[in-house]
């Protein structure tokens, strides 16, 4: 195309002035706001001044272009104004997905964050004597009855009362916390074969760098033995220090001290002992066919000092970082002044509370992750199969497979759980361009795509949301 040709393209353009006058625009901002559809207005002619440019209009589709003028800074303000953070539909089948927010929230959670943050709330008020209250007194009871209560007759080394419990943010926060508060500027021992990196390229060492703590590796990548920490002990050392491989696992030649082992040298020596769990369930996995995978309460009844774990990974409440262990050890973390910065808001603690309510009166069914991890095999074949039927599209070519979900988010890397797939293939359409339509529609679904087909798992599909995956496979297949 000519510079010329482009030239007149551009005089047929009406400027901002000019489009903001037409009787559609006029409304629109009338509605939405000025400031905001003017911008939407400059996007729209901004984005057609480029295809002239670039010579992907001519004259013609100029003139169609401008008669849908209204129509494109609506669109376009839609786009602006609408939110980035969306949700959509996990048919992955990995219930704990980080790119997909982990652990969705109980819908009492959901309640309680609505009831405490549409209004004023008692964070850290106590309504009774009228004075200032610690807002972290909201979750500590329920800790102290689920936690507690589990070495009650059991003659371990804690009495019902010893055991105390703190948030932070995350558990990344809550291991710096333990050690900037248990060996600042001192050594901290950790195995070699723990040294590990979490997602976003965190790793322990940097964590520990952070810390203020002095890192001292003992043992080999794949064997670690007791005597390599013993012989690792100095007068700067301050802390024991065992990360759970949450993401991976060493098979074959290996070897790792037992908790029992551990603890034993850590009262020999008069060194605490801290766990980092990563994902830390205060449930038992082995009622899912999940087994190795290590819990809070079993840590503690070991004898481990303090324990550290996450909110929003196999306790399925909301992002945080979880420190339990002996009450004198937590109050020191409390004391110190990083544990102010690290703290979390009145919505993690809702959350948080109305979960924890939740394992109290047993009611595991309410919590998402829970009811997905103890959904049976035949279960989620049958939803599988209604959701076939409906599949009105000539197109779709649905096959139900067997297949295997997987927990994520670091916790139980080698466990799966058996499941039954929705295998879908089109006959107009890849795979990987099925699984795009998937995406693009509302809510987008993801899914995963194997051997050629679209494999939707609906472990992680809430059931009210089968007729939604249904629809937007339906759409996706049309031409």
């Amino acid at each position: 195309m000519k510079t010329a040709a482009k030239s007149d393209l551009y005089r047929k353009l009406p400027s901002v002035d000019d489009l903001l006058r037409e009787t559609e625009i006029v409304a629109l901002a009338a509605h939405e706001g000025h400031a905001a559809v003017a911008d939407a207005a400059r996007a729209v002619l901004t984005r057609l001044r480029t295809e002239i440019s670039d010579g992907h209009l001519d004259s013609a589709a100029v003139d169609v272009a401008i008669a849908g003028l209204a129509g494109a800074v609506e669109h376009q303000l839609r786009k602006a104004l609408s939110y980035s953070l969306r949700s959509v539909i996990n048919a992955t089948g990995v219930i704990l997905h980080t790119n997909l927010g982990r652990a969705p929230l109980l819908s009492s959670a959901l309640d309680h964050i609505r009831d405490t943050a549409s209004t004023y709330s008692n964070l850290e008020f106590e309504v009774i004597s009228g004075e200032r209250g610690k807002r972290d007194v909201h979750v500590e009871r329920l800790f102290q009855k689920l936690l507690n209560d589990s070495f009650a007759g059991e003659g371990t080394r804690a009495a019902p009362a010893d055991v105390s419990t703190i948030v932070v943010n995350n558990n990344a926060a809550a291991v710096l916390l333990a050690l900037n508060t248990l060996a600042d500027g001192e050594e901290v021992i950790v195995s070699r074969g723990e040294l590990v990196e979490i997602g976003g390229s965190f790793r322990i060492p940097d964590v520990i760098s952070k810390s203020g703590a002095v890192l001292r590796e003992v043992g080999t990548t794949n064997r670690t033995r007791i005597a390599d920490y013993e012989s690792a002990i100095s007068q700067s050392t301050r802390l024991l220090l065992r990360v759970h491989r949450s993401n991976f696992q060493i098979s074959g030649f290996t070897e790792r001290p037992s908790l029992q082992e551990l603890v034993s040298l850590s009262r020999k020596r008069g060194i605490p002992v801290v766990e980092d769990l990563g994902s830390g369930a205060l449930f038992d996995l082995n009622s899912v066919g999940v087994s190795g995978e290590p819990g809070v309460i079993h840590s503690l009844r070991a004898g481990i000092d303090v324990v550290t774990y996450s909110g929003d990974k196999l306790l399925g409440g909301p992002q945080a970082g979880l420190l339990s262990g002996r009450r004198d050890l937590i109050a020191r973390m409390r004391s110190n002044s990083l544990f102010r910065a690290l703290r979390v808001d009145k919505l993690t603690y809702a959350a948080l509370e109305a979960t924890l309510l939740a394992y109290i009166k047993r009611d595991h069914e309410a919590i998402p992750v829970l009811r997905m991890m103890r959904a049976s095999k035949d279960e989620i074949g049958k939803r599988a199969e209604i959701a076939a039927q409906k599949l009105a599209s000539a197109a779709l070519k649905v096959k139900i497979a067997d297949g295997e979900s997987v927990i994520g988010g670091g916790a139980a890397p080698s466990a799966v759980l058996p499941t039954r797939l929705l295998a879908v293939s089109c006959d107009d359409l890849s795979a990987e361009e099925l699984a795009e339509r998937l995406r693009a529609s509302d809510p987008p679904v993801i899914a995963r795509v194997e051997d050629g087909r679209v494999l939707l798992d609906l472990r992680t599909v809430f059931p009210d949301q089968d007729d939604v995956v249904v629809s937007a496979l339906n759409r996706a297949s049309r031409r």
